[in-house]
């Protein structure tokens, strides 16, 4: 019974963070220590009253319930429960559902059942009045805990403020301890060194031969066309200036007699897709040394997996680009014929199909998923492969030295 229990809104905790930190409640704007933060909230609960800590409570939204990165961390942490409510996206913006209710049904088991003496509620929502006054009733001491409003003024409901049994304010100063502000235009991952062989092709002039995505027409045929478009009720796709060459446009760059035909056979382009090299015949298989490059789970021992997943719950954010990183280490550490990563740095910037499907369903542990259809992000799946890169172009740049550097 003399133990004190603490209960996290934390919503409103790391959203009043981000408002007192950064001028906005977006918790994407802040980075959080939650070890720090966790042993902040035990240190200060069993200071303010002068019991042991039983356990804190974290409540918290998640799309589709599924435990983010923070979650994972945060639930293997000594004296640490996770609860996950419902995270909806409306109007543009993210809501939290269930996550009061559950605080409110929390609140009042612990309370019947005399699980501890005092409760520390971190929280501003009005709706858990009911379960203060359960509690209170059932002689728990309620202490509510603010953090310090960016304005000086509320960020709690009047009426809760005014049935608590205590009351604090985390300030500034406690806040800093565990939490910071981003810096504004601050990229979170280098982009990947531009490869030489890439910009060779993509500076290249596009043949005259090249094929065209549509055939020029003159003003009077568009206007033509336009015409015929408007009675028919639909509008004419008209197609967009060339900017960027396609794979089409490149596989033309490469024919004989161009200039970019000139560029040595190292030069070749070759994309991250299914299809693979643009200038391999038709319809071949990956070529042997490619289908035979192993991949990470065949290079991965039960022990090793235990503590790969060890590190990912407790080290291992959910940044794609840290993902990519991390994922590439781990084939390279325990590749065993080197003649392998000395292949794939060559492939650059195409992954082969089966080593990439394995690194983005890795990267779908993470929480990256677009919850909508299963698929990871575009923008997402750009920054997993080029952390990848970037690894494995530190390794093999470290390689290839000299001893004296």
């Amino acid at each position: 019974m003399d133990r004190c229990i603490v209960l996290v809104d934390a919503g409103y905790l790391l959203g009043a963070a981000a408002s007192l930190l950064a001028g906005e409640p977006s918790r994407s704007r802040i980075t959080v220590d939650h070890a720090a933060l966790v042993q902040g909230l035990r240190d200060r609960a069993e200071s303010d009253t002068e019991r042991p800590l039983l356990r804190i409570y974290w409540f918290d939204g998640a799309p589709d319930r599924v435990p983010q990165p923070e979650h994972r961390r945060l639930r293997v942490m000594p004296r640490v429960t996770v609860r996950l409510g419902a995270l909806t996206r409306s109007d543009g913006r993210w809501a939290q559902k269930g996550v009061d209710a559950a605080m409110h049904a929390e609140l009042t088991e612990l309370a019947r059942n005399r699980a501890c003496s005092d409760v520390v509620l971190v929280t501003g929502d009005g709706d858990l009045l009911p379960g203060m006054m359960a509690a209170k009733e059932h002689g728990v001491a309620v202490h509510l805990w603010a953090v310090q409003a960016a304005d000086g003024d509320y960020n709690q409901s009047e009426d809760l403020v005014a049935e608590a049994d205590e009351r604090r304010v985390l300030d500034r100063a406690w806040i800093t301890k565990a939490v910071r502000a981003k810096e504004l235009g601050g990229i979170c991952a280098p982009p990947p060194v531009p490869r030489p062989e890439i910009a060779a092709i993509l500076s290249a002039p596009l043949p005259e031969s090249a094929p065209s995505s549509a055939p020029e027409r003159s003003a009077e045929e568009r206007e033509h066309a336009t015409a015929a478009a408007s009675e028919n009720g639909t509008q004419e796709r008209v197609p967009t200036p060339k900017g960027v060459p396609t794979p089409k446009d490149l596989a033309a760059l490469r024919a004989p007699g161009t200039q970019a035909a000139q560029h040595p056979a190292s030069a070749t382009l070759r994309w991250s897709s299914d299809k693979g090299w643009i200038d391999r015949p038709g319809g071949a298989a990956e070529p042997p040394e490619v289908a035979s490059m192993p991949t990470l789970a065949q290079l991965t021992t039960a022990e090793q997996r235990w503590a790969d997943r060890e590190e990912d719950i407790t080290t291992v954010g959910g940044d794609p680009f840290e993902v990519g990183q991390v994922f590439a280490r781990r084939w390279m550490e325990r590749l065993g014929d080197q003649a392998h990563l000395q292949r794939l740095s060559g492939m650059y910037p195409r992954v082969p199909h089966r080593i990439d499907g394995e690194l983005l369903r890795y990267a779908a542990r993470f929480g990256l998923l677009a919850h909508k259809d299963d698929q990871i992000d575009e923008h997402d799946r750009y920054a997993i492969r080029a952390g990848f890169w970037r690894e494995i172009d530190v390794r093999t740049a470290a390689e290839h030295a000299p001893a004296g550097e």
